[in-house]
């Protein structure tokens, strides 16, 4: 996500490099896998790694014969087959800037779009782009994300002869290091054990917090095209916007040629570039002279290996250090610029408007429904939402809802979501439930409080997490205009001048906020 100028804090670590032996290649054009190996765990068609190059070039060459000279055109191929990519998706730290919805949760598990999670968006892409096999880092909260991911993915990933996974990896001891994951990079580093296992040529570095569609087989084809031993995913910026991200810097064959982290002035403007470069038509191109990382990356596996291991093995950061230390150590650092919608949904305020900008179909930027690229999720087998005597303008329902004699408008309602009568939500995002409870169960407890919105509520620019037990006659609708306030023992938070309804919160009857 963002490029920083490489930290004097992790040298480049002097040592020969010792050159490893290459596996034998058969016939068939197949390694064997060691025997009890993951590979032959997995129960894979094909024992172990198919042996492709990284960029297998076929070569036709044409001889033209003129009066005076014969010219030679040669046309370069190269195979876009994506079974030796990898997936790597980094679930981020601790997620403070959404707390409290990363409370009792990991940050890719943070309910999205009413049916979804955060986590079903690089998923979603990498099964679109062919790509089968895939690792979730995270290591905090993790319970949720490995009960949605093993839930909704691992029995439906790619066929019979590609068979594929979606696992998560979670922050662990070994004897070799006692430590959290201290950044992007060691993240990685501490299981290239396990990556190396996977005989993948390449590796395709993802976020797990960014809204956004993309064909990552473009972007593979273009590292392979430009032989780069990474290559990085940006998009281009505006003057207004670019000070804000870290920046890149690119000569006329798109390599990348020096990075600057959030640059002002003069030092922001000597970090324009000729976008046209990377395909931008002319005109957009001088609206957008900047290009921002997407904190996107592909890398040749064994250029991860050298860096992580034998380089650099105190850096901790991809952005801000294994990139910019391997562009000075001389490898080839390309760009590819991704032309559509990227929305870093990291705080509070930017994953509450992008959720309702989803609402309206003629300012979208982001639709759940795409049908050459669908956003996949857990089969929950939930009825159909039923909406008694409601009025409902520009507004996503998930599954399951019930929602009776109400107004609605312009809200993001989530699963097995229960709304009383005369309620109004406006400009607001409700989260749902993770179960139905039966009228009886509350009716026998004194006092409570049911899951869900009670009669008479009125609901405006909130959030409300999932399980919230919300009481009749409340009037969430931050009517002082407060920017930031920490009230948790109460249920909620505020920030950005939205209200967060905690999960598991009970907010009583005519409870004003």
């Amino acid at each position: 996500r963002e490029a920083h100028l490489a930290s004097p804090a992790c040298p480049r670590k002097m040592q020969a490099i010792s050159m490893r032996v290459q596996a034998p290649t058969f016939a068939s054009g197949v390694a064997p896998a060691k025997f009890g190996s993951r590979q032959a765990v997995r129960g894979k068609a094909v024992a172990s790694r198919r042996v492709v190059p990284k960029a297998e070039v076929k070569r036709v060459t044409r001889a033209v014969a003129t009066k005076a000279e014969i010219a030679t055109e040669t046309a370069t191929e190269v195979n876009d087959n994506t079974d030796n990519v990898l997936g790597i998706i980094l679930g981020g730290g601790a997620g403070t800037r959404l707390y409290p919805l990363t409370k009792t949760r990991a940050k890719p598990a943070v309910p999205l779009g009413a049916n979804y999670r955060l986590i079903d968006l690089p998923v979603s892409n990498c099964i679109n782009s062919d790509i089968n096999k895939m690792y979730c880092l995270t290591q905090f909260n993790s319970a949720s994300l490995n009960r949605h991911l093993s839930q909704a993915y691992n029995n439906n990933v790619g066929s019979y002869n590609r068979q594929g996974f979606v696992e998560v990896l979670a922050a662990q001891q070994s004897p070799k290091n006692k430590d959290w994951f201290q950044g992007t990079a060691d993240a990685v580093r501490q299981y290239i054990w396990l990556f190396n296992e996977s005989k993948c040529d390449e590796y395709i570095i993802l976020s797990g917090d960014h809204l956004y569609r993309m064909d990552y087989k473009p972007f593979i084809l273009k590292h392979r095209q430009t032989k780069a031993d990474i290559t990085v995913s940006a998009v281009p910026m505006d003057e207004e916007r670019a000070a804000a991200f870290g920046l890149m810097k690119i000569d006329d064959t798109g390599k990348i040629i020096d990075f600057a982290e959030k640059p002002k002035g003069d030092a922001l403007k000597a970090m324009a570039v000729d976008t046209t470069i990377l395909g931008l038509d002319a005109e957009r191109a001088k609206e957008m002279p900047y290009i921002a990382s997407m904190g996107i990356y592909v890398f040749n596996a064994r250029a991860m290996e050298k860096l992580l291991m034998e380089e650099f093995p105190g850096c901790h950061d991809f952005g801000g250090e294994i990139i910019p230390n391997a562009k000075d150590l001389g490898m080839h650092v390309q760009a590819f610029l991704y032309d559509g919608y990227w929305e870093d949904i990291g705080t509070i305020k930017a994953f509450f408007d992008a959720n309702l900008a989803c609402n309206d179909p003629e300012k979208a930027k982001f639709s759940f429904y795409q049908t050459g690229a669908p956003i996949y999720t857990q089969s929950r087998f939930l009825p159909p939402s039923k909406l008694l005597d409601a009025e409902v303008s520009k507004c996503t329902i998930g599954d399951g809802c019930f929602i009776k004699k109400s107004k609605l408008a312009n809200a993001m309602i989530g699963l097995r979501t229960n709304i009383q009568e005369d309620c109004v939500i406006e400009d607001a995002m409700i989260m749902g439930a993770d179960y139905y409870e039966e009228t009886h169960e509350c009716e026998d407890l004194p006092g409570c409080t049911p899951i869900g919105i009670g009669a008479g509520t009125t609901i405006k620019r909130a959030i409300i997490d999932k399980n919230a037990r919300i009481g009749m006659d409340c009037k969430i609708i931050n009517k002082d205009n407060v920017q930031e306030a920490n009230h948790e023992d109460k249920g909620y938070i505020i920030k950005d001048g939205i209200v967060v309804i905690c999960k598991d919160a009970i907010i009583p009857n005519g409870t004003v906020i």
